[in-house]
């Protein structure tokens, strides 16, 4: 697992390039234009399924992946109601292992994350780039500001299905060998964010697509027998591990909350991020058989990397709530996050909760 891999630079691209000239200045239409070229040339490699399929020079390893890529995919049109459309019936190799590589900033004793805004699509706490020296060098500016800054690559993004006209979002290579429990969480977790978008909240977003993924992922293995040890041993892990981060979480909102003086807090912080790391080694050790996804994570783990990462636990829960509250039926269910993406935020949020 990679945390975030499901984060997106969403709608910066064409459509976006398209019909915002005249609202950006000239170092916002840079990122733009970089924006719409790494797309393009994602879409340029990009070539059906059903044309990897019929090449005799395709691996049989990856023959196979795509065949169930695929069955996935008709899954959740037929079981999940999810968007039937040229999304994920293409395959591209990009030659790389990351699609994207996102920033994310947060003040140094905070956890509200950095935020840019974008015509149509709102106001994100990211930052999306196609090539890893630019996002790099946007760190460094971020840093010397006095921000805590991360940057991780993303497996898989989605353009929230505005280009489907383009092809639709491809399956990569940098996720299509994944274990198959979660290659399908994934493609589920994509395509819901081309059922509901609510502008300037991303936790929103990100936590409705893990409802929808953890949903799917639970009837896919369900249907499909999927009770093997790997996928026990992965659902293990990810609840271990967003255990600790929502601890961890709460004790540095405490801790920035307080009246503690800056150095004190500082000082604190150090503390709490280090008995967080220890923690994870000991799962690491005592409970993941040596499992090694997480090291990179918390080596860099600071307010950043951990504001991001409630962004995909925090409203989970309550979405799983509404689920429930719609008779378990992926349609209603849809209908009602989709009347809540069209509220204010605070009414929205306040809505959602409201069965705590």
């Amino acid at each position: 697992m990679t945390l975030g891999r499901g984060q997106r630079i969403g709608a910066l691209l064409v459509l976006a390039l398209a019909s915002t000239v005249s609202l950006v200045g000239c170092s916002s239409l840079g990122y733009y234009a970089q924006s719409v070229g790494g797309h393009l040339e994602l879409m340029r490699r990009a070539r059906p399924v059903t044309d990897w399929l019929a090449d005799e020079a395709t691996p049989a390893a990856l023959r196979e992946r795509l065949k169930l890529s695929q069955q996935m995919r008709d899954f959740a049109v037929r079981e999940l109601h999810l968007p039937d459309n040229r999304s994920y019936r293409s395959y591209a190799d990009l030659g790389r292992n990351a699609v994207v590589w996102n920033v994310v900033a947060a003040p140094e004793l905070s956890l509200t994350l950095k935020t840019w805004c974008y015509p149509m699509m709102g106001c994100v706490g990211y930052r999306g780039y196609f090539d890893r020296a630019a996002a790099d060098a946007l760190a460094e500016t971020l840093k010397a500001e006095g921000l805590d800054v991360n940057v991780y690559g993303v497996s898989a993004y989605s353009t929230l299905g505005w280009t489907n006209w383009l092809g639709g979002d491809p399956l990569l290579n940098t996720f299509i060998r994944w274990p198959e429990g979660e290659l399908a969480r994934l493609i589920f977790h994509e395509l819901a964010h081309q059922v509901a978008y609510a502008a300037d909240d991303t936790s929103f977003n990100e936590s409705f697509a893990t409802a929808v993924e953890r949903l799917g992922g639970a009837r896919w293995r369900e249907s499909h027998g999927l009770g093997d040890a790997d996928d026990a041993a992965y659902e293990q892990r990810r609840r271990d591990f967003r255990a600790l981060g929502l601890r961890t979480r709460a004790s540095l909102e405490a801790l920035y909350r307080s009246a503690m003086s800056g150095a004190d807090k500082r000082t604190r912080k150090t503390e709490i991020l280090a008995a967080m790391r220890a923690e994870l080694m000991r799962l690491k050790v005592e409970a993941w058989a040596g499992y090694s996804g997480y090291d990179s994570w918390a080596q860099r783990a600071n307010n950043a990397s951990l504001g991001v990462q409630a962004a995909y636990d925090e409203l989970v829960p309550d979405f799983e709530r509404l689920f429930n509250a719609q008779g378990r039926d992926f349609t209603r269910f849809y209908a009602e996050v989709q009347r809540l993406a069209a509220l204010p935020k605070a009414e929205r949020r306040a809505t959602l909760q409201q069965r705590r």
